[in-house]
């Protein structure tokens, strides 16, 4: 008895019978265009979770070859002069962009909310329009009365400088026709719209739409552009991951919510370096650039302290001096808390053991606490001697001689290697006026110390903590004894058993 066929409409292979005279769907990722034939929780060009999305069919369209309106010319014959960078008036500013805005240029500055963005852009557009430029200032954020208090309080007012409080991405490239500014601010991104594409403000669609329009608005006119954006609650730009691929500089904020330093980086730079580093001090004034930023990372005092170490960090190619302090304590009951702040905790469980196994230091029944001094966070480990250095003298009582210093990296043997850059790292410290350092054996293979600095090379972190124990108690900074461990007995460490 043959089957009777069920309605077309029922059945589980239903779907797939229409689907065959239907159209193909196809799904794109949102962050990077990826696109594949059927849905998977994961992209396979970016590895984004939960980024690919159903798109229509694509269209065939065959493209074809059209008669160019200006015929390609030999690199030597091209005119470079147009695109030459033009100083900004902000030292900092301009180290990170490589010399400042070049003409076409667009410039994304990202960074958490309340870091300095709006008030860095503010101050750039008045000094570009105090400079002869007119500068297109256009806010979604704060109306053009609020934009005025701003730059009333820093000092950014200036005759060519024209606010505009704009959302709407017609309206802006309006204002930009009418203007005709050399410099375009907007504030942010996120906040404009276009009523061409679906959606609200600051989704994946609208910022990938209103980013093209205003560098194709920029690149047509050579306009230098700065385009303010907002980051994710993990430091990431938000948006779709092209946004940052279609912008030429893309510069990072970053700073401690309750310090006044800023550290501003160029993640993307296709007009200059990527290393370096500029540093801003964010007041009630404004924001101020600081060239010579080492001072803020010292304490001043009258006389040496224990449990404190200098050391030198490269921020990109620039050497910062930076303090380390450190803090121990009999731990009271259970496990010994490790606490740090402007260092990597990993970093120093690593340092702790390596001074209790290798260097003879114990600190395993101790509460450990770290800190950097001024908002540094050092995350290279060129600062793994001093933070060793800084915790064996808060376990001895004894402070390090004045103007001593420690660069070097500490291995899991005990070994220490060297960092690059320490030719660099003496030389600003001796500028700042220190005069002993205490660095791996073999890093000064490129040259001599800087003059007025002695520099002493050890192969071990026990003999690092050996010479500098045998100098703290010969300088006779202290007249404390030696602490008692947790077992009621002396601390001794290797310069004690060795003397």
């Amino acid at each position: 008895m043959a089957r009777r066929a069920g309605p077309v409409g029922r059945g589980p292979y239903a779907g797939r019978v229409a689907s065959r005279s239907g159209t193909r769907p196809t799904y794109r990722c949102t962050e990077c265009g990826w696109t594949t034939v059927k849905w998977v929780g994961r992209c396979g060009e970016c590895q984004a979770w939960g980024t690919v999305v159903e798109q229509g069919a694509p269209a065939a369209v065959r493209t074809s070859a059209q008669p160019p309106p200006r015929p390609a010319r030999p690199i030597a014959d091209v005119d470079a002069r147009t695109a030459r960078a033009r100083p900004t008036g902000v030292g900092e500013f301009d180290r990170v962009l490589g010399g400042g805005l070049v003409p076409g240029a667009v410039v994304l500055m990202a960074g958490e909310p309340g870091i300095g963005k709006s008030t860095l852009a503010l101050d750039v557009a008045a000094r570009a329009a105090r400079d002869g430029r007119r500068v297109l200032y256009v806010s979604g954020e704060e109306s053009a009365a609020q934009v005025k208090l701003r730059a009333e309080r820093i000092g950014a007012l200036a005759d060519t400088l024209y606010l505009a409080a704009e959302t709407d991405l017609a309206t802006i490239l309006g204002q930009v026709e009418q203007t005709d500014p050399e410099l375009l601010v907007v504030d942010s991104v996120q906040t404009v719209a276009s009523a061409e594409v679906e959606g609200a403000p600051g989704n994946v669609g609208q910022v990938r739409e209103v980013a093209a329009a205003l560098i194709q608005a920029a690149k047509s006119r050579g306009i230098a552009a700065v385009l303010i954006g907002h980051v994710t609650k993990d430091g990431s730009i938000a948006g779709p991951r092209v946004l940052e691929h279609l912008v030429d500089v893309v510069v990072q904020f970053e700073g401690e919510r309750h310090s006044r330093l800023r550290l501003v980086r160029a993640a993307k730079n296709r007009f200059g370096p990527t290393d370096e580093v500029g540093c801003f001090d964010l007041g009630d004034g404004g924001i101020t650039g600081l060239p010579d930023p080492s001072g803020l990372f010292l304490t001043s005092r009258d006389r040496p302290v224990p449990g404190t170490c200098v050391t030198v960090t490269l921020e990109g190619r620039r050497p910062l001096v930076a303090e380390l302090q450190a803090l121990v304590s009999e731990a009271a009951a259970g496990s010994p808390r490790r606490t740090t702040s402007g260092l990597d905790s990993s970093r120093l469980a690593m340092v702790l053991a390596v001074l209790g196994q290798r260097a003879g230091v114990p600190l395993g029944r101790h509460d450990c606490y770290a800190s950097t001094v001024g908002g540094v966070r050092l995350t290279e480990p060129a600062a793994d001697l001093a933070l060793a250095l800084a915790l064996t003298g808060a376990l001895v009582d004894l402070p390090l001689p004045v103007g001593t210093l420690a660069v070097g990296e500490v291995g899991l043997a005990g070994d220490l290697r060297p960092v690059t850059g320490l030719p660099r790292r003496l030389a600003e410290a001796a500028r700042i006026g220190f005069t002993e350092a205490v660095v791996p054996t073999g890093s000064l293979s490129e040259g001599g110390p800087p003059p007025g600095m002695r520099v002493h090379e050890v192969a071990t972190l026990a003999e690092a903590v050996a010479l500098v124990d045998r100098a703290a108690r010969a300088a006779g900074t202290t007249d404390r004894s030696r602490p008692m461990d947790g077992s009621g007995r002396p601390v001794e460490t290797v310069a004690a058993r060795d003397a």
